[in-house]
């Protein structure tokens, strides 16, 4: 095993880092109205789609002299990204744009963000104070098995590991059994990762024979899907490491948005980047912190593509008790539901509508279909029940196999993952006078 490497003498960049954590309120406030105004200004003379909102409203840059003028200025919503695909957006001209990330779409498109020089020094910076924030230090080794490519989890924790000092094992998703040998060949201190695929590791790294307790690896850093508190507790006393919960979104910059500290009670949102709201999802009216809510997030200093008064459809509230490490930023509690009908699956955004507008493309289903989702060796498990045609059911054995095989291969294009097909009769699923129910979570710790 290679030997540890870790200098707790060695913390310059964690104190420079967490630095803006402790801001007075005075002073972050002061800051926030700042740079408000900034990016409100920046995105009303660049972006015409905001331009038309706010006119609509009659509001204007000037309009903006106190943090809660903020009411004031339009929602923007994910059918905004749909309806001005792909650039539409941008308030940065194309040659200062150094990278694009996307998500998946509803409808197969994806969601296109962008980012500037700017704004990616910006996510190394939330991302080096995320990982502060978990206790990474300078001559820890991060083994970062978040996806590359165009899902923004890779690049943004790379990115941030680096600027804190720290050694980055870019080993990307998947691979398993090469993962676990990784983590303790190299001497792996801290790991990225979505918690399910923790869970799996843990179990899979028992049927090799790993002795947990021999690696040197001490922290989790786990995103991309909700979690339990009694999935943290699951995965502390199995592998007798400190469970971290970071959270963000593509659409705001990616993972960084906030993270837990040593409380591990909440994670802390850097509100001196993304200023936050709680409001009313049914009314949009604002909600005083405590109370929850839908999180509204506005992206105070991302050039590219700003994001005003994002509608993030994550359910949570504003904790406004001061926390034990002495951050004055707030916290969230932990997002555990969402206003809409999205479901996290592996990592992957998925709406049932990109489920059926799939099945729609394939001859011989029937408009009628039911989501199950298990947990099997700590990874998600998607099955879709889908009502056949009676000539379908007439016909041979390989005929049901080949209309499987075209579904799942339907339902892979659209979503970006596999799922299980399971074939039934017409008039099996069961039927609703109201919204149907499509979607059976059984997944558990």
């Amino acid at each position: 095993m290679a030997e540890r490497r870790l200098d707790h003498g060695k913390k310059q960049a964690f104190n420079v880092a967490s630095a803006p954590d402790y801001l007075p309120l005075p002073q972050l406030r002061a800051l926030q109205l700042e740079r408000l105004q900034s990016i409100v200004q920046r995105t009303y003379e660049r972006v015409a789609h905001f331009r038309e909102r706010c006119d609509a409203l009659n509001v204007e840059p000037s309009n903006i002299q106190r943090l809660e003028d903020i009411e004031a200025l339009p929602f923007t919503v994910k059918d905004d990204l749909r309806a001005t695909y792909p650039y539409g957006l941008f308030a940065s001209p194309m040659e200062e744009i150094v990278r694009l990330h996307a998500s998946s779409g509803t409808t197969g498109k994806p969601i296109v963000v962008a980012y500037n020089q700017s704004d990616i020094a910006l996510w190394a910076h939330v991302m080096e104070r995320s990982f502060a924030a978990c206790g990474v230090h300078p001559g820890d080794v991060v083994q970062n098995a978040y996806g590359y490519g165009l899902f923004t989890g890779g690049l943004g924790a790379h990115y941030g590991a680096e600027a804190l000092g720290a050694t980055v094992i870019p080993i990307s998703g998947g691979q398993s059994d090469r993962q676990i040998m990784v983590m303790r060949d190299f001497g792996v201190t801290a790991l990225c990762c979505t918690p399910s695929y923790f869970l799996h590791l843990l179990e899979r790294a028992t049927d090799l024979g790993v002795d947990w307790a021999s690696l040197p690896l001490r922290v989790g850093i786990f995103g991309a899907e909700p979690w339990t508190d009694s999935m943290r507790e699951r995965i502390e006393q199995e592998s007798g490491i400190r469970a971290f919960d970071i959270y963000g979104l593509s659409e705001i910059i990616g993972p960084g948005v906030g993270v837990e500290c040593s409380a591990q009670n909440g994670p802390h949102l850097f509100e001196d980047h993304f200023y936050p709201e709680i409001i009313d999802p049914e009314t949009g009216a604002p909600l005083p912190d405590g109370e929850e809510g839908e999180l509204v997030l506005t992206t105070l200093t991302k050039q590219a593509m700003p994001m005003i008064r994002y509608r993030t459809r994550d359910i949570t509230a504003i904790d406004p008790e001061p926390c034990a490490c002495g951050r004055t930023i707030r916290r969230i509690r932990r997002i555990s539901r969402r206003s809409d009908d999205m479901l996290i699956i592996r990592g992957v955004n998925v709406f049932p509508s990109q489920i059926e507008s799939a099945l729609l493309r394939v001859e011989g289903t029937l408009p009628h279909y039911q989501i199950e989702l298990t947990r099997t060796h700590g990874l998600d498990q998607m099955e879709v029940a889908v009502e056949v045609t009676p000539e379908i059911l007439s016909d041979k054995v390989s005929g049901m196999e080949a209309l499987q095989k075209r579904i799942g291969h339907a339902l892979e294009q659209v979503l970006g993952l596999r799922a299980t097909v399971r074939l039934v009769e017409p008039q099996t699923l069961p039927r609703s006078e109201g919204k149907a129910r499509r979607v059976i979570d059984r997944r558990e710790v």
